[in-house]
């Protein structure tokens, strides 16, 4: 059993400016919970006890308060016979653990870099759920991304990776899958409509073997990439842990895929979430 999943939360949410001056990007409210959290409460159904989230060097943080229990405002709840709302401000079950490491926004940049950071920092050698924190897939009822992962796992050494729906006009955006018998064979990024090996988009929602994880920490070691070049992508690990024989099956489910990172996105996901829009 799978019980220990990454979040990377750190950034400056830059597309998100200005209001991410003053609002974490991973704490944009979708209905009356941050973005984060519907990842967060998705991995812990699926039997995840131990979060690791990378955040940034900025205090106060706004990760850790929301995680963290409001002693003023459980007395407050208390003394105004307001206990019923308890249950509501504990945003963390007893049995889960958010452990936290700090990334300097002034050093090495990507998605390859916080999963790195902590795989080193933790001496993590076990099977890992890897989620980003500005979006999430929205299925009340049905099954998760998170589910849908591990269920899609054959061998203990094998990894996985989501892939999200989407319109077949939409694909020239993202980064798209090509895929052969129910496995990941490579991912192309911002294919032509004509040209995409399908509608199958990357949402950066993974599980990740002990030698994926190896070979993302290499990646990240092993280069020097200046601040204006390229970033560390972990589509690039991922290809080489392909090439050298790694397994990475492709999960689905029928959920929608919403995404925080921009107003329209962000936009949509609330009226979705709030049921506006079906």
């Amino acid at each position: 059993m799978i019980t220990k999943a990454i979040i990377p939360v750190a950034g400056w949410g830059t597309r998100r400016l200005p209001i991410t001056k003053v609002i974490e990007k991973s704490m944009l409210p979708v209905g009356d919970r941050p973005l984060v959290d519907y990842s967060v409460q998705e991995l812990i159904k699926a039997g995840v006890t131990d979060i690791y989230m990378v955040i940034s060097n900025v205090e106060p943080c706004q990760v850790k308060a929301f995680y963290q229990d409001n002693l003023a405002l459980n007395t407050y709840l208390t003394e105004r016979g307001k206990a019923d709302r308890l249950e509501l401000a504990k945003t963390l079950p007893d049995n889960v653990k958010i452990h936290y490491i700090t990334q300097d926004p002034s050093g090495k940049y990507g998605t390859a870099v916080p999963i790195a950071m902590v795989v080193e920092e933790y001496n993590i050698d076990e099977p890992v759920l890897v989620f980003m924190g500005d979006d999430f897939i929205w299925n009340p009822g049905g099954k998760s991304a998170a589910s849908a992962l591990l269920e899609s796992l054959e061998g203990e050494e094998d990894s996985a990776i989501f892939g999200a729906q989407i319109p077949q006009e939409e694909v020239s955006r993202y980064g798209v899958f090509s895929v052969k018998d129910g496995l990941l064979t490579e991912v192309i990024e911002k294919p032509s409509v004509d040209e995409a090996p399908s509608n199958l988009i990357n949402v950066s929602k993974y599980v990740m073997s002990p030698s994926l994880l190896r070979e993302i920490v290499s990646y990240v070691n092993s280069n020097n990439f200046g601040p204006t070049d390229q970033e560390y992508v972990v589509t690039d690990p991922i290809m080489s842990y392909l090439q050298k024989g790694g397994i990475m099956h492709v999960a689905t489910t029928d959920g929608e895929y919403l995404d925080g990172g921009t107003v329209q996105g962000w936009l949509h996901a609330n009226n979705v979430v709030c049921g506006g829009e079906k």
